[in-house]
């Protein structure tokens, strides 16, 4: 191997590892000193990079995949952090290079993950600082090159190739523009693809570069749709979405609950997620079996319960005064939402479902009792009551517009049966108390109602104390009222 190398290339590098004989001990030897930045800058000032880029040239690709894998390593180093090197790259044609071999070790019969593993983090090095060098990279590798890589089933090239398309992305607005096209978000759908099969919703690169593109900016419906399955006509309730969909969801769901207030999802993408929630609703069968919390397998159930919990972090930002003031987009999108039908859709499906275990434990030992079960739906997931109730008690805080419809449309009863407990839905009883304190603050004509049902005992309400109000009759008017209990 040695003998078959132009003395030009291997000189240098028998040189820089203290005159090591083998090739294979002279790039180990490289590989350990480019571990430390003194190292780096070491191997710099010796121009040691272009006889690396030059072996990878001469190496033949498979036979010698040992060592252009060893030659790969050392590139990787040489670039972490080494602005030097980084230019050396680019003006010696890196990318070019890189990308040959990264062509060979795709089109194996089997892919060679390992050497586009290895290829990819010598890339991410090299965008990490500088537009040029970010350009360089991306000019030669999108999109064809990024979407066959993005199509490996592994997570060690889906980690640094999402580490790449992010940096890129965040470091040019032009390159932003790129990855936001059709183009560029299917190969966002083929890292989502990877990641959904054997990473993890977690995985720190993807989860930022979703981030950026689906809640930050607005591109989620085009994304989503992307995730849609071609071959098959999707009407059965098992082939309506698929589970790269819920994954995507899953991601947006933590990212916005991680983000409460710092960022305010688009219009359109919350609008086509409440769109989501209502087709999954529309074609979900609604049967007894048993229930688990989030994410439950089932790709439909998946697809509502992150829909619903993305809308309720959506409306979680505070009344509409008050993001007027700080956000005014994220009031607008509330205010969509609302004129949507939101509040009606979910106190349709409240009344539908199972009531709470403490009311049907009451119900069932009620002499008087004749209504039968059969009529409710049972809760398609653990917690799925309580998310409908953290929704409207998120919408009616401090807008009376929501009170009010909530009051006409014969809600505020319902939502008093949601201060209990119910082992199907933990902290119902505490999202319960925060809607009903919503729906009371600031609204007369709610709180004249609930006092008058206090009053006629129409409804057990020993709730009421617990948000510090208490029912007593107006001198004035002899009707009932409630007061603050303090």
């Amino acid at each position: 191997m040695e003998a078959s190398l132009p003395e030009e290339v291997f000189q240098p590098l028998l040189q820089a590892s203290d005159l090591s004989y083998s090739l294979e001990d002279c790039l180990k030897f490289l590989l350990e000193s480019s571990k430390t930045d003194s190292g780096r800058s070491d191997l710099a000032s010796k121009a040691i990079l272009p006889s690396i880029l030059r072996l990878l040239q001469l190496l033949p690709y498979p036979s010698s995949r040992h060592y252009l894998n060893l030659s790969l390593k050392v590139l990787r180093n040489l670039c972490a952090g080494e602005v030097s090197n980084q230019n050396s790259f680019v003006d010696h044609d890196g990318s070019v290079i890189v990308s040959e071999l990264l062509d060979s070790a795709i089109a194996e019969k089997i892919t060679d993950f390992e050497t586009v593993r290895f290829g990819l983090q010598v890339l991410a090095n090299v965008v990490l600082f500088g537009e040029k060098r970010q350009r360089d990279v991306w000019l030669r590798f999108f999109p064809e090159r990024f979407l066959s890589i993005a199509k490996i089933r592994r997570r060690e090239t889906c980690d640094p190739l999402c580490m790449i398309l992010y940096t890129c992305f965040d470091g040019s607005s032009e390159i932003a523009s790129e990855l936001c096209s059709s183009e560029g978000l299917t190969i966002i759908a083929e890292t989502l693809r990877t990641s959904s099969s054997v990473g993890s919703v977690e995985d720190y690169w993807l989860k930022l570069l979703v981030s950026r593109i689906c809640v930050e900016d607005d591109c989620f419906p085009k994304l989503f749709s992307k995730l849609y399955k071609v071959e098959t006509v999707l009407n059965a309730e098992n082939e309506k979405f698929t589970s790269e969909q819920a994954f995507l969801l899953r991601m947006v769901s933590d990212i916005a609950n991680e983000r409460i207030r710092k960022v305010s999802i688009p219009k359109d993408t919350t609008c086509s997620i409440l769109g989501l929630f209502k087709q999954s609703v529309d074609v979900f069968d609604f049967v007894a079996g048993e229930r688990s919390e989030l994410p439950t397998g089932s790709t439909i159930v998946d697809v509502m319960g992150y829909s619903l919990v993305i809308i309720r972090d959506a409306c979680a930002g505070g009344s509409l005064e008050e993001l007027n003031k700080d956000n005014k987009d994220s009031g607008d999108t509330v205010e969509l939402l609302l004129s949507s039908g939101l509040i009606e859709l979910l106190l349709d499906l409240l009344r539908k479902l199972d009531p709470p275990t403490t009311i049907k434990k009451a119900l069932n030992q009620s002499p008087t009792s004749s209504s039968s079960s059969s009529s409710f739906k049972p809760c398609p997931y653990r917690g799925f009551r309580r998310d409908i109730v953290s929704v409207i008690g998120n919408c009616a805080y401090r807008r009376k517009k929501v009170q009010d419809e909530i009051r006409e449309r014969d809600g505020l009863v319902l939502m008093l049966q949601q201060c209990v407990t119910d082992d199907e839905n933990p902290f119902l009883r505490e999202w319960g108390l925060w809607c009903v304190r919503n729906l009371l603050e600031g609204n007369p004509e709610n709180q004249e109602v609930v006092a008058e049902l206090e009053i006629k005992g129409s409804v057990d309400v020993p709730q009421l104390r617990e948000i510090g109000l208490r029912v007593e009759i107006d001198p004035k008017t002899a009707r009932p009222k409630l007061v603050n209990d303090t």
